[in-house]
């Protein structure tokens, strides 16, 4: 049996400061008539020029828990206290419904959580940074992290890190090009 794209789910996940998303958006620049970004819903505010619809959905915290009681989510996590990020049933179907299939760029534990639920319909890709300590400098020379929260997103991804093994693919992404060029051939070969 033949799976179409509409059926397919293209995971990219990663520590925070890996590189997931910058590889993600050259794959939808490339491939805008077979993928199509899938929008979180998240119950934080929206940073910067961000817009409802377009980087995240953007919901009160009642609004979210009310879709968790009537199941409208593939995943969803309490990321921090008050604070939920998830995958909208209607998202994936939106996509689908184009022809296309989804690319959710989301963190390890729902990866994890959509690949149980579409075992024979996911790729999955971890992208991993070349070492902790790499990944800590690429976090610094952001200059938005302070002290506390680097050490907390440096831990958070050692741990994230153990969990790599759970996934389709690993790409180390020491150089952005390659990880690019090696995410964009499994995919090829995924759909």
């Amino acid at each position: 049996m033949t799976i179409n794209n509409q059926q397919k789910i293209i995971i990219i996940t990663a520590p925070s400061g890996a590189g997931k998303t910058s590889i993600t958006r050259y794959l939808l620049n490339k491939y805008s008539d077979k993928l199509a970004f899938s929008v979180s819903a998240a119950t934080r505010q929206p940073r910067g020029a961000e817009t409802n619809g377009t980087d995240y959905y953007f919901m009160s915290e009642e609004e979210f828990t009310d879709k968790i009681q009537h199941e409208e989510f593939v995943e969803w996590e309490m990321v921090y206290k008050g604070k939920y990020y998830g995958t909208l049933k209607s998202e994936l179907q939106r996509i689908w419904t184009e022809g296309k299939a989804p690319v959710l760029d989301i963190d390890v534990k729902g990866a994890i959580h959509v690949q149980q639920q579409y075992p024979d319909t996911t790729l999955s890709l971890f992208i991993e940074p070349p070492s902790v300590d790499e990944l800590k400098r690429r976090l610094m020379s952001r200059g938005t992290e302070t002290e506390e929260s680097l050490n907390t997103r440096v831990n958070k991804a050692a741990y994230e890190i153990s969990f790599k093994n759970s996934f389709d693919r690993i790409i180390v992404n020491d150089d952005l090009q390659r990880a690019c060029a090696e995410a964009e051939e499994a995919i090829l070969n995924f759909l």
